[in-house]
């Protein structure tokens, strides 16, 4: 099929809404990646979401609303915290696991009995779904296992001739995946997956919040994948990521000894390119701007025909564990310290 390339504007959001009822896939923004949009309810729909990124059934899907009253339609057993969190950070990158209602096909809660759902902070996405006056089910955009999309030219990489239409919603403004938690009890929230919405932001509403282990290491043979990013290896570029953590010199010492053709960095906005003999990117010099720019960056390195990227590990505090779960996930968890 031809795939369209729409704006944000009436016509065009409407056009897609259509799309949507029919039980069509649309590309749209987020203010944290680009997703690849279904109608959540319809188990047909989001088979094609599956099909069209080669994604495994067992990898459970995000569904977006629009208002925080449609989270009643879709879940039950929901805590007041849920709602304390809803106020503090919705609209934006915060995806809440409940307990599902019958609505939700397994297909789109990946078999589990709970389902995952935000509202996002884009004006396009929002006026998406109340357009088409449904819930969408939308993972990220890209093929699976591959960087996700930041821009609607990577959507249009990914998805051209697959989906009928992407919305150009411009760059996304995060740049990587919501945060995704679940409760422990009416208190108690468990971080399985890190984004835009830290640590130190959830602890602004509960004291207790706990990291879940699969952020920074592999799941154990058996283990539940209740969140998407868990379970397989993730957003990595066709070029072998390797990220080095250590002070810079060390860095450079290192991959200076393994440069060669094919061999690429990245690294801070601040550190000396001059130091190293591969050609070398910035991929921020914070944590923001790292989240911001790392599926850019990892994209562009396959442009540029890169067979290794040496990556130098961000701080794994604040918004940098997120920017440190994607980038140790599209490492296959290869870390050398230097």
């Amino acid at each position: 099929m031809k795939t369209e390339l729409l704006v944000e504007n009436t016509a065009d959001i409407d056009k897609a809404a259509e799309l949507i009822k029919s039980g069509e896939l649309v590309g749209i923004p987020t203010e944290t990646v680009y997703g690849l949009a279904a109608d959540a309810c319809n188990p047909k729909a989001v088979a094609k979401i599956f099909a069209a990124k080669g994604r495994p059934a067992d990898n459970p899907l995000i569904v977006h609303i629009a208002d925080t009253s449609m989270l009643s339609e879709l879940a039950e057993n929901i805590p007041d915290i849920a709602y304390r969190l809803a106020d503090k950070f919705w609209p934006g990158p915060l995806t809440m696991i409940f307990k599902k209602k019958f609505c939700i096909p397994e297909i789109t809660s990946g078999g589990l009995d709970t389902v995952g759902i935000r509202k996002p902070a884009h004006s396009a996405a929002l006026a998406l779904i109340r357009s088409a006056g449904i819930p969408l089910a939308a993972p990220s955009g890209n093929i699976s296992g591959y960087p996700s999309p930041t821009k609607a030219e990577h959507m249009m990489r990914d998805m051209n001739g697959k989906i009928p239409a992407v919305i150009d919603g411009g760059e996304c403004s995060i740049g990587v995946e919501s945060t995704v938690i679940s409760f422990e009890n009416e208190n108690t929230v468990r971080i399985l997956r890190p984004g835009g919405v830290t640590r130190e932001d959830l602890l602004e509403i509960t004291d207790n919040v706990i990291i879940d282990p699969a952020i920074l290491h592999e799941l154990e043979e058996g283990q539940i994948v209740r969140s998407p990013g868990m379970k397989y290896k993730h957003y990595s570029p066709n070029a072998h990521i390797i990220m080095l953590e250590g002070k810079y010199d060390n860095f450079c010492d290192y991959v200076n000894a393994h440069s060669g053709a094919g061999v690429y960095s990245l690294i801070f906005d601040d550190d000396d390119k001059m130091k190293i003999n591969v050609p070398a990117f910035s991929y921020g010099c914070d944590s923001s701007e790292q989240a911001h720019s790392i599926f850019s960056c990892m994209r562009e390195m396959d442009s540029l025909g890169a067979d290794i990227v040496y990556v130098r590990a961000p701080k794994a505090e604040g918004v940098g564990l997120a920017v440190y779960n994607r980038l140790i996930r599209a490492a296959g968890f290869e870390v050398i310290q230097v």
